[in-house]
């Protein structure tokens, strides 16, 4: 008997087997279908949580202001060097930053190069008053100041810009001044190589090779700052213009009042 037992078989003489029923082609279709719209369902209700999750997918990045032209990186890596305040009455300007500052940190945040300073004003909210660390003439230094939207950014620019008084003239050719050492000193200033005949400055003796050190009371030591406070300075007023003047190492210090013209 065997593994036979109990089985019924048309060929052993029991009763013929019944026939399973197949399913037509409409039935597999719409089980096609079904199952489809079921997987679809599921995956959609699986991925759309992590796709709201996603951090900065289309709200726009707003960066805070504090008013100044650019920094650059220094060649030790320890700071930035703040090129020039850009905006009178500006966040930076009121603090009384200026060109050739070294930033050291914001915000409590220690600042090594350009990306980092970027980071920083991209993470600080608008109208956030912060704390700027940075170092002058070798002299570390603090300033509190309150930072500004895009908006007002260029606002004040276009208030500048369109003021009543007009441009100042001073007499040199801007794209012929560097950023030098001051012999014998550990300050920075800006040596004029091309001075315009019959200008303000030429007028007043103001030398081709005279480094200037101050402007109008505020140190200058790079040649974007002093070319923004010699257009923030008033046609035809008088500024005071202080420079070191000589041969090699030997500077001898001037002050030389200087009254504007008006481009």
């Amino acid at each position: 008997m065997g593994e036979f037992t109990g089985m019924q078989s048309a060929d052993l003489g029991g009763a013929p087997a019944k026939k399973r029923r197949r399913m037509s082609g409409l039935s597999w279709l719409f089980v096609g279908l079904l199952v489809f719209f079921i997987g679809a369902a599921a995956f959609t209700a699986l991925v759309a949580p992590v796709r709201q999750r996603e951090p900065f997918s289309s709200a726009p990045v707003v960066k805070s202001y504090i008013g100044i032209d650019e920094v650059n990186n220094t060649e030790d890596g320890q700071a930035v060097i703040l090129n020039a305040v850009s905006v009178p009455n500006g966040p930076a300007d009121k603090a009384g930053l200026i060109g050739g500052d070294l930033i050291t940190k914001v915000d409590g945040q220690p600042i090594h190069n350009e990306d980092q300073m970027d980071e920083v004003m991209q993470r600080t909210p608008v109208g956030k008053t912060i704390e700027i660390e940075y170092v002058r003439d070798g002299e570390k230094k603090t300033a509190q100041l309150t930072t500004i939207s895009n908006d007002e950014y260029r606002k004040l620019g276009r208030d500048f810009e369109r003021r009543s008084e007009g441009r100042a003239q001073f007499g040199y050719e801007d794209g012929d001044a560097e950023r030098v050492p001051v012999p014998g000193t550990n300050i920075h200033g800006v040596r004029l190589e091309t001075i315009l005949r019959s200008r303000p400055a030429d007028i007043a003796g103001i030398k081709e090779g005279d480094i200037v050190i101050e402007f109008d009371g505020v140190p200058i030591r790079t040649p974007d700052e002093f070319l923004m406070r010699v257009r923030r300075a008033l046609p035809y007023s008088t500024v005071n213009v202080v420079v070191m003047r000589g041969e090699g190492d030997v500077k001898e210090k001037l002050e030389i009042p200087v009254k504007m013209g008006k481009q």
